[in-house]
């Protein structure tokens, strides 16, 4: 499967697929595992880092600040671009659990670095755009996909307490309108979220999700797994008018219950 890394931090190991988007393809908690395993799809395994852009983009069509169009890979989602390059690059590894990606046209000079960072029962991931003069609009993300199911104890839950969600489109691209949220299933972008967004098995354990990110998209229509996604902006941001900050970051902080 190509270069892997190993970081080791005890109570929390990890093993990082450098070619695959640099992506946790396993994460342990004191042995109960809490990554989807590759199943066949690029998109839905493992944790991964979402940059330069997060969610989809309607069309695959970016934009600068006169106007000009580029068109973006479409082959993951078509007709949109999703995720971004990072998830489908190899990366380079800078440091200990620090790897870089620079980006392919239309975003060439443009730059990510991706850090993990293990703390006795947290996990710190951050990553930091460098636009070197690249205009396209940015906005990062991370993806971490959480087990329905572990060795024992009860499927997942989310504990999520959002102010607004963006109204869905029937193309599943947010509308720019926020409305008071709905119930699940989602496949939606929050804001306005209060506390502290927790994954949780009952009798087992927790991971608590810390981050400042303004926007979070929750994904629970998967038999698999659960996605609760840290945002600097949210799908579609750049046709939304909405901008990113450059650094995003989350702590992961893993408990047993």
């Amino acid at each position: 499967m190509g270069l892997h890394h190993a970081m080791d931090g005890g109570e929390i190991s990890l093993e990082i697929d450098i070619d695959q988007g640099a992506r946790i393809s396993s994460i342990r908690f004191r042995d109960i595992e809490c990554a989807v395993p590759f199943r066949g799809q690029t998109l839905t395994w493992g944790w991964y880092a979402m940059a330069p852009w997060a969610g989809r983009i309607r069309d695959g069509v970016i934009k600068n600040a006169i106007g000009r169009e580029f068109q973006l890979p479409i082959n993951l989602a078509a007709p949109h671009a999703i995720h971004g390059f990072g998830l489908t690059s190899s990366w380079e590894e800078i440091g200990d659990g620090y790897f870089a990606l620079d980006f392919p046209a239309p975003y060439s000079g443009a730059r990510v670095e991706q850090r993990f960072e293990i703390l006795d029962n947290a996990l710190r991931w951050s990553l930091e755009y460098e636009a070197h003069g690249c205009e396209l609009p940015f906005w990062l993300g991370f993806h971490p996909w959480f087990p329905r199911e572990l060795n024992r104890g009860g499927s997942v839950e989310i504990d999520i307490q959002p102010g607004k969600m963006f109204e869905r489109g029937p193309d599943y691209l947010p509308t720019g309108k926020l409305i008071t949220p709905t119930p699940s299933p989602w496949d939606d972008t929050f804001t306005e979220v209060r506390g502290t967004p927790t994954v949780y098995w009952e009798d087992v354990m927790q991971i608590k999700i810390e981050s400042d990110a303004p926007y979070w998209v929750v994904y629970d229509q998967d038999s698999e797994g659960v996605c609760v996604e840290p945002q600097t902006a949210p799908p579609d941001a750049a046709n939304l008018g909405i901008s990113s900050d450059a650094y995003l970051e989350a702590l992961f902080v893993f408990e047993e219950i």
